[in-house]
């Protein structure tokens, strides 16, 4: 399968996950497109680094994980903090701390069977 393909699904799952998991999270008093398009926007500045660039470091496997999911969790949780300013900084670090950490264990989960 193309890289670009590979992907394109698997941003496609993991925006889902983090949608179903971080929009409720992010508060009522939110308006849902600006949630929405908060989960959307941290995605689109994290997921194609974790696929196309982390990769080519050179970085074994371990490291590449720590790299990556910690990439993901700190600009998710900015876009948060930064897009809510009724958030906390500390909320939003667990926000984005456990959205990730879903996607992760589904997507590992998916790649065992």
């Amino acid at each position: 399968m193309n890289l670009v393909v590979a992907w394109l699904r698997a941003f496609a799952l993991t925006t889902l996950i983090e949608l179903g998991v971080a929009f409720p999270l992010l508060g009522r008093k939110e308006q849902p497109i600006r949630r929405v398009g908060a989960i959307v926007l941290g995605q689109l500045a994290t997921h194609p680094l974790v696929w196309f660039v982390w990769p080519e470091l050179g970085l074994g496997r371990g490291l590449y994980l720590v790299v990556a999911e910690s990439w993901a969790v700190l600009v998710e949780l900015l876009v948060y903090w930064l897009v809510f300013s009724s958030i906390k900084l500390q909320r939003a670090a667990a926000i984005s701390l456990l959205a990730n950490a879903v996607s992760f264990g589904i997507g590992l989960l998916l790649q065992r069977f």
